[in-house]
């Protein structure tokens, strides 16, 4: 992770930008009910949405399926999740978008794909 600690110092600094402006915009009043409002939200679509993707994920290693899908889907929501509770405008709308199958599905694509090299050149192993 080379961008993480880039990220880590940036997307604080803007969320901060990005909540004084809604509070100068909106009100503080309007901007905290807002943020409280998606993470309330966010919090029980995630929950959903990760209960179903455990019954499926069950379902799936009962009739001896290997759930990698399943799996990535359900790494996808957890991080969505917590974006959602973590306020901010900025993590709320990537939560969103990691809640939204259509946005996983391409999501867990690039993953594979990374994995799938990461594994060719040898960075991780598979032990059987």
């Amino acid at each position: 992770m080379r961008y993480g600690l880039l990220l880590l110092l940036t997307v604080p600094a803007l969320e901060l930008i990005v909540l004084l402006m809604a509070g100068n915009t909106f009100g503080v009043g309007p901007t905290f009910l807002a943020i409280l409002l998606t993470a309330i939200v966010g919090a029980y679509i995630a929950k959903r949405q990760g209960l179903e993707t455990m019954r499926k994920m069950q379902r799936q290693l009962q009739y001896g399926e290997m759930p990698g899908q399943t799996l990535l889907d359900g790494v996808c929501i957890f991080i969505g999740g917590v974006l959602l509770i973590v306020p901010g405008f900025i993590t709320d709308a990537v939560g969103i978008l990691l809640l939204l199958p259509f946005v996983r599905n391409s999501l867990k694509a690039f993953i594979y794909k990374m994995i799938k090299k990461r594994i060719d050149h040898g960075n991780i192993k598979i032990i059987r």
